[in-house]
């Protein structure tokens, strides 16, 4: 089988593609790169997440890289992927991979592959781990060296990875003061590998934090999946009003996203997330520096780097576009329309927990809650709508509908004239009034992605429609 990497490393249906074997055929593949390297000798670290079977994936792989003579470190208990890349990078790995299919169904798992600097594989790097799998022919060494064998002889460590992340956060937000500020927090961590992260840092303090769905449950009861969206966070919306709570944060099954819901339980799009957290490091705590966004991503971002004179650079859906770009810019923050926001001093990757910390410093430092800072940003930027809509479609008409974006070239898109189109990832039509839509196929799953953002939601809704009918089977 062809075993392709998307924008976030390897994902499939754990009933077909994603076995024992070809985890073990991508740790192989994994160990052959760092051995080709030779970086090896630093070391690989493993994580997973709550989903069925995730730690037996984890020690398949962990056997792999012990059999190549790699040593390991291994995490024990699910572990958010965030917290294994800062582990990576504190440690000195020469790599990390995390077993997680992060927001997708409970059918699902994934391969993450995180390089020496902690951030997703840059193209160049899953390009040649790909080719290793391709030359590997579905080939393992039967030789594989036993997980508790590897352990008693030293070569796989295991370690509680949470402590060296939580010193380092600490560094990085006033946790003392979100601690002491007396705020009413919900929580909801999904079920995911974030459980208690939240709840622990900022635990001994008049701020009160009330954690749903706290607990590892690779079924995910009550959601499509853990992707903190709108649709699946009903709970988080209803226990904020039910506890007259002044926020609502979520995170996603291996926390590397954030969701957030407002004071008077609404949810907020990820856009606005990201402007509110870009806002707050800009004008709050005067801190400079490039922005990172995903195509996908909002214009506020344009308009904030304009308003507090730093660049904005855009780039393709996913981090191991804007990680290199983070690193080489030394930028502040960059984030991508999924909710997964990183920034300057952490890994160049998504931290969904860091994001929540932000969120509350930024209530903190203004006293003022979610509702009222969405207020303070239109004033800035004024007003921005989104929405995004996914089609699934049978695979055998991927082509078919590539055609007809291929031959689509509009003159205006639902009154707005076209002013430029973007072909970078996916079909991005730049149109007049700061607006803009997207097709783009998932990298994961058989799905077509339309996205838009106007002035207004009839607008939007407008534009998603006269997409969606271009693309009608």
């Amino acid at each position: 089988m062809s075993i392709k990497f998307g924008t976030d490393g390897w994902r499939a249906l754990m009933t077909e593609e994603f076995t024992e074997s070809n985890v073990m055929l991508c740790a192989q593949a994994v160990s052959n790169y760092l051995l080709e390297q030779g970086s090896h000798q630093n070391g690989l670290i493993i994580g997973y997440d709550t989903r069925e079977n995730s730690e037996i994936f984890a020690k398949a792989v962990a056997e792999v890289a012990a059999s190549n003579e790699i040593p390991v470190v291994f995490c024990e208990g699910p572990t958010p992927t965030p917290v294994v890349s800062y582990n990576l990078t504190a440690r000195d790995c020469a790599g990390g991979v995390i077993i997680t299919a992060s927001h997708n169904p409970k059918e699902w798992n994934g391969f993450k592959f995180r390089p020496g600097y902690g951030g997703s594989a840059s193209p160049d790097i899953v390009a040649q781990i790909e080719t290793h799998i391709e030359k590997l022919n579905n080939t393992i060494s039967p030789n594989i060296m036993d997980f508790y064998h590897a352990q008693s002889i030293g070569i796989i460590e295991k370690i509680d990875a949470s402590e060296p992340y939580m010193n380092h956060i600490a560094s990085l937000v006033d946790l003392d003061g979100i601690r002491k500020a007396g705020l009413n927090v919900i929580v909801d961590s999904m079920h995911g590998a974030g459980c208690g992260y939240i709840n622990e840092l900022l635990r001994n303090g008049s701020t009160k934090i009330i954690e749903i769905r706290g607990d590892p449950n690779p079924s995910f009861p009550g959601m499509l999946q853990p992707e903190p969206i709108d649709q699946n966070l009903s709970e988080l919306k209803t226990t904020v009003l039910e506890n007259n709570g002044d926020v609502g944060l979520a995170l996603d099954g291996d926390a590397d996203r954030l969701g957030l819901v407002e004071d008077n339980g609404v949810y907020v799009s990820t856009l606005h997330t990201f402007a509110l957290i870009c806002k707050h490091l800009l004008e709050n705590l005067g801190l400079k520096g490039t922005l990172v966004r995903s195509i996908t991503m909002t214009n506020m971002i344009d308009q904030l780097g304009a308003i507090h004179g730093v660049s904005v650079v855009d780039t393709p859906v996913g981090f191991k576009h804007l990680g290199p770009v983070m690193m080489e810019e030394e930028a502040l923050a960059a984030g991508e329309e999924s909710g997964g926001y990183a920034f300057r001093g952490h890994i160049p990757e998504r931290d969904g927990i860091l994001s929540a910390l932000f969120m509350l410093d930024m209530m903190v430092t203004t006293g003022k809650n979610p509702s009222e800072l969405l207020e303070d940003l239109v004033h800035t930027v004024g007003p921005h709508y989104y929405k995004r809509i996914d089609i699934e479609f049978d695979p055998v008409d991927r082509e078919k509908i590539r055609n007809i974006l291929n031959d689509f070239q509009p003159q205006n898109i639902s009154g707005l004239d076209v002013k430029k189109i973007d072909t970078r990832d996916g079909y991005r039509f730049i149109l007049e009034n700061k607006s803009w839509c997207l097709l783009r196929f998932s990298g994961t799953e058989p799905l077509l992605r339309i996205y838009a953002e106007a002035n207004s939601d009839e607008l939007v809704h407008s534009l998603l429609k006269s997409c969606q009918k271009l693309v009608s089977l």
